[in-house]
């Protein structure tokens, strides 16, 4: 599994219930059994997910006595945003070029 905190990230996020769980936890914080209730897998096996988004930095323990209710941490979705938006900016800047050159050749065609 790759190190770095980027690759980490995403590799958290490609898993549709990983994605699911942060959803849930987006409205607050809540144990591992109300985590659970939604999904047709079994409490060890979401715990293997929230492991998984733990290292990532995607969610964290809170350890008050026996509860342990999970939280989300959105701060490493922004620094995935971040370096997302640098390729969306220059999606953009290829598609104005494309658009600029078909209406080019769009009037071309009229004349």
């Amino acid at each position: 599994m790759a190190s770095d905190k980027l690759s980490l990230i995403f590799s958290a996020l490609a898993d549709p219930t990983r994605r699911a769980i942060l959803a849930a936890l987006a409205l607050g914080p809540m144990p591992v059994g109300e985590i659970a209730k939604p999904f047709d897998i079994s409490e060890p096996a979401v715990i293997k997910h929230l492991k998984v988004l733990e290292r990532a930095g995607l969610v964290e323990t809170d350890r008050k006595g026996q509860m342990r209710p999970r939280s989300l941490n959105a701060k490493p979705l922004a620094e995935a945003n971040s370096w997302v938006e640098q390729y969306r900016q220059y999606w953009e800047v290829s598609f104005d070029r494309l658009d600029a050159y078909l209406q080019e050749l769009q009037s071309g065609e009229q004349q």
